[in-house]
């Protein structure tokens, strides 16, 4: 199960994982949001916190960078 969520996890874009972790974010800011339910909320959006970080650093290694004479190079921070 936790393998099908990470696959259903990966399809999804940038944007689409943001947005779940604004109704994640009003969930936890509703007050007639349960104990219960803000823990649930609060481990949901550290996965897909973590899902964000890690497919930037993914797109961060792939970046390239040109050089002055028009040569690309990977991009180095």
């Amino acid at each position: 199960m936790e393998s099908e969520k990470k696959e259903e996890r990966e399809e999804k874009t940038l944007e689409e994982v943001f947005g779940e972790l604004d109704v994640l974010a009003a969930k936890l800011e509703d007050r007639e949001t349960t104990l219960e339910e803000s823990f649930s909320c609060y481990k949901q959006g550290m996965e897909l916190l973590k899902y964000c970080s890690e497919k930037l650093d993914t797109v961060e290694k792939k970046m390239l960078q040109m050089n002055e004479d028009g040569t690309l190079r990977e991009f180095s921070s």
